[in-house]
Order: C-alpha cells, then structure tokens, then sequence
C-alpha cells in the first residue's frame, strides 16, 4: 500500500498577489489576462474566494467580472505576472520536495507527494506530516493549500478539491467507495461539462449512480480506454505511481512595448532591457541555463516563439543577449504582424556548482 499526498494551492495567482501586497486579502481580487484592445477587453485567470462569491469565476470577461463587483469599488483588477507566480511556486515546490520520498512535479500550483516511507505507512502520521507540511509554507510563504491524502494519485486529487480553501482530507482505503460515492460525476479528473451532462441525461449524477453502469455499457458510449477510466475511477482504482519529473523551473521576462513595431532596431533594444533584468533573476538563484527562447504576442494576440540551444549551460549575459538577438533576427525573417509584447526565457537549468566567478566561466 502507498500513501500519496495531493497539493493543491488555493486561488494561486490571486494569492501571489496578496502576498505582494497584504492590502487585498480583505478585498475581492481578480488576476487578468488583458488583450491589445484596450479598456476591460480580456478574460479573469483567477479570482480570490471573496470575488468568487459575487459570481468572479475564471475565463470570464473582464467586463462581466467588473460588473458583478460594480458596488465594491476596492476591488482589485491586476495583469497576470506569471515570471513572478513562478517563482514563488519554485519555493513552494523546495519546501515540499524535503517531505517527500518521491516528488512530482503537475503545474505551478500543483504536486503529487508520494511519502509512504517516510509515514510507515499510516494514516495518522500522514496527517501530521501534511499539518506540518502546511505550517511551513503558511509561515514561510504565507500561502496556504490544500492537501488530499489517500492510497493513489486519484483519489489524493480528488479529496484536496473536496474541502477548499486550506483544506486537509484523509481518504484511507477502506473509506474510499463511501467517500466517492457522495461526489458529483464531474468531481472524477478528466469528465467536462459536456460528459456530464451527458450522464445526468440517464439520471447518473453522483459517482455512486455512475457505478450502476457495466463496462460493457461504458465501452459502447466511449471506447475502450476512456470507459476503463471512468470505470475504475468511479471506484477509487489508480496503479499510476507518483514519478520524478524533469526540472520545469524556467526563468522569464515579458514586456508590453511603448508601441507595436516590428523595426529590428526598435526591438533589439527592448531585448537588451529584458536580458538585463532576467539575468539578475539568473544570479540571484545561482543557475546556469542552456535553451534561450524568444517569445513575440503579436497584434492580433497570437504567439510566436523561437528556441535556441546552447551548446554548453553558461550563465553569462552577453551569451544570453548574443543569443536573443540572434533568434530575434531569424524571427523577424518572416514577420508580418507587428509585435505587441515581447519576452525572454531560460530553460534546461542548472546549479552554478564550483564557479568562482560568472564573468570566467568561458
């Protein structure tokens, strides 16, 4: 038997934003993806639970959200700093890698912990494990999650949505089907909106109701693979181990031009500002990087990126620079719509180990 931690941080984004300014978690806020159209044009990325109780919910219009927070005029509309968001996330994730034996790492927001060993396999060293867990990236971080915990990837997933925010739930095996029984179908990872609706047309709307349907019935509606899910998710079945997963930890840096332009000059200088501020981020956190790619969101908000590796990890400038110049050239080779916003990132990291000084590594 395993004992795997799922978690989840609440409203992550908003929360990033209320550790910067502790002003705002007495004030609903709303994270936003802004479009080039000026005014409210764009969609919510995420709201606080307080903006999540006027209606606020994610990709929602900009302006549909400031309608329903129209009588609360504290309330915060912030563009989305994602360079920021990752970077308190990679100290969330360190804290949590120290109480793992098997660490994996789902998105900025989310891991998977799989602490069998260190829990001797019980449940309620488990949850002392995952309070203290907790405490730490509360004091640390002062940020909270929330933790689920059962015998499989699945189920662990399962509970941390279930109480929400700051939430600890324990799912032991032999509670498992009880557990998942009271659930929404559309609480099973994976089943949308149309699925499930889909399902509540035959009158199977909690997990348990989906249990009275065989595999058989499953197969003709969805193929083979999809019903082999549903069916043993709907009984709290998963072999899928938690697995180490490359770094993901990138560096970058984003700009909003002065204006949209398309002029290599007018954009290489904006390079050479953006390398500047990244590399410091670079040193600050002692790495090297081998891929450099460049990142254009053009006029008509589609992206386009090109990538380029190195072929030894450095932590110079100039190579970071030499190297964004370069892609932009190639880039621009082909370039119709003008560029709106422009940025820089550094992947494939590693730790500086036995550098006596940046500037000699070459």
């Amino acid at each position: 038997m395993r004992i795997i931690f799922h978690i989840d941080f609440d409203y992550f984004f908003a929360q990033c934003e209320e550790i910067r300014n502790h002003t705002l978690k007495t004030k609903p806020v709303c994270v936003c993806i802004f479009s080039d159209r000026g005014g409210d044009s764009g969609a919510i990325a995420t709201s606080n639970y307080i903006a999540r109780k006027y209606g606020v919910k994610s990709g929602m219009p900009i302006k549909f959200a400031k309608a329903r927070l129209k009588d609360i005029p504290e309330s915060a509309f912030l563009p989305a700093d994602f360079p920021y968001y990752s970077e308190i996330s990679q100290k969330a994730m360190e804290i949590m890698k120290n109480y793992a034996d098997i660490f994996e790492y789902v998105g900025r927001d989310e891991a998977y912990l799989d602490v069998t060993k260190r829990t001797e396999v019980k449940f309620s060293n488990a949850t002392h494990l995952a309070q203290q867990l907790k405490n730490q990236i509360r004091t640390e971080i002062k940020m909270t999650c929330t933790v689920g915990i059962s015998g499989n990837k699945l189920v662990s997933k399962i509970a941390s949505g279930f109480k929400k925010p700051d939430g600890l739930t324990v799912v032991e095996p032999e509670n498992v089907e009880t557990f998942l029984g009271q659930l929404k179908v559309g609480d099973i990872p994976g089943i949308g909106k149309v699925t499930e609706e889909k399902f509540a047309e035959m009158n199977l709307r909690t997990i348990a109701d989906l249990r009275k349907l065989d595999i058989f019935t499953l197969n003709k509606m969805f193929g083979r693979k999809i019903s082999s899910y549903m069916y043993n998710a709907a009984r709290g079945i998963d072999d899928d181990p938690v697995a180490e997963r490359a770094d993901t930890i990138q560096y970058s840096r984003i700009v909003t031009l002065k204006q949209d332009s398309k002029d290599f000059g007018f954009l290489s200088e904006a390079i050479d500002e953006i390398c500047s501020d990244l590399h410091q981020t670079i040193l600050k956190h002692k790495k090297m990087f081998r891929t450099v790619t460049i990142q254009f969101v053009q006029s008509d908000l589609t992206n386009k990126t090109k990538s380029k590796t190195l072929r030894n990890p450095t932590s110079s400038l100039d190579e970071l620079k030499k190297a964004s110049i370069i892609l932009l050239q190639e880039a621009l080779v082909d370039q119709t719509n003008n560029v709106r916003r422009l940025g820089v990132k550094v992947s494939e990291l590693s730790d500086m180990e036995g550098q006596s000084s940046i500037t000699n590594f070459f």
